[in-house]
């Protein structure tokens, strides 16, 4: 099953750091936060990408085509034999990734379904290039399955980003820093039938728009409720949070 990842957005509200790199390159802990969303479905097995590209979009590509040389000693021959002999292994074997250009200004579900000739599958996983969880990905693909419908979304309780005040009058009762919310959020990680690619449109398709909405409307889109860690990296603030859980060795989501 292939895990698409939508990494062509600008990133305006964090242009501290994407003003030169797409967010998805952001780096958490020394890596992109591609590389740790990559990390937790090959954690449960899934190998196998198929990244979105728009906004700088040849980062992403150079990454990866210098990946074997800038995560392994390695040994090179200068001259007309010309060649290079890696020295060690690291963790990403067998990751097989698939970089498809989306377009600069193509919307969520234009992106999706520009790379639908590279999912052979029934069913395939999607995800944005921005959000970290400890989510149990197997147990996600089993939920979907036994549901019977086409589509799934993660669920969870976001945190309020701001804390909240319990009053009278001017008098401070309580106060709650960032308290979970009642209702649920979509934290994206969705499960999709191959027949989703009948509801998308061209690039000016917005995923979380129609698309959604009408398979909402057609009871064909469920919750798995996800108890556990999410965040998404959408601020410069945020960004400073992630890599302050990772340097503490705190990151509820590595669970590699």
């Amino acid at each position: 099953m292939k895990v698409v990842i939508l990494c062509g957005g600008l990133g305006t509200r964090l242009r501290e750091e994407t003003e030169f790199r797409p967010k998805p390159m952001v780096e958490v802990g020394g890596r992109p936060i591609l590389w740790h969303i990559m990390k937790l479905y090959a954690h449960s097995g899934f190998r196998e990408f198929v990244l979105c590209l728009g906004y700088r979009g040849n980062m992403i590509k150079e990454y990866f085509l210098n990946y074997e040389a800038m995560n392994n000693d390695f040994t090179i021959c200068l001259g007309r034999q010309s060649q290079i002999q890696f020295n060690n292994g690291h963790a990403e074997q067998g990751f097989h990734v698939t970089l498809a250009d989306t377009g600069l200004s193509t919307m969520t579900g234009g992106r999706v379904k520009r790379i639908q000739k590279y999912i052979d599958e029934d069913t395939f996983m999607m995800t944005y290039g921005d959000g970290v969880a400890d989510l149990d990905v197997a147990r996600l693909v089993e939920f979907h399955r036994n549901h019977g419908k086409l589509a799934t979304v993660t669920a969870v309780n976001p945190s309020s980003r701001f804390g909240v005040l319990e009053m009278n009058k001017n008098r401070v009762m309580s106060f709650l820093e960032k308290p979970r919310s009642e209702g649920l959020a979509s934290a994206g990680f969705f499960v999709f039938n191959r027949k989703v690619f009948d509801y998308l449109g061209g690039d000016d398709c917005t995923l979380e728009h129609e698309p959604l909405e009408q398979l909402a409307r057609e009871g064909e889109l469920m919750a798995y409720k996800h108890e556990g860690f999410f965040f998404a990296m959408d601020t410069y603030r945020e960004y400073e949070y992630l890599n302050q859980l990772w340097n503490k060795g705190g990151a509820p989501w590595k669970v590699w």
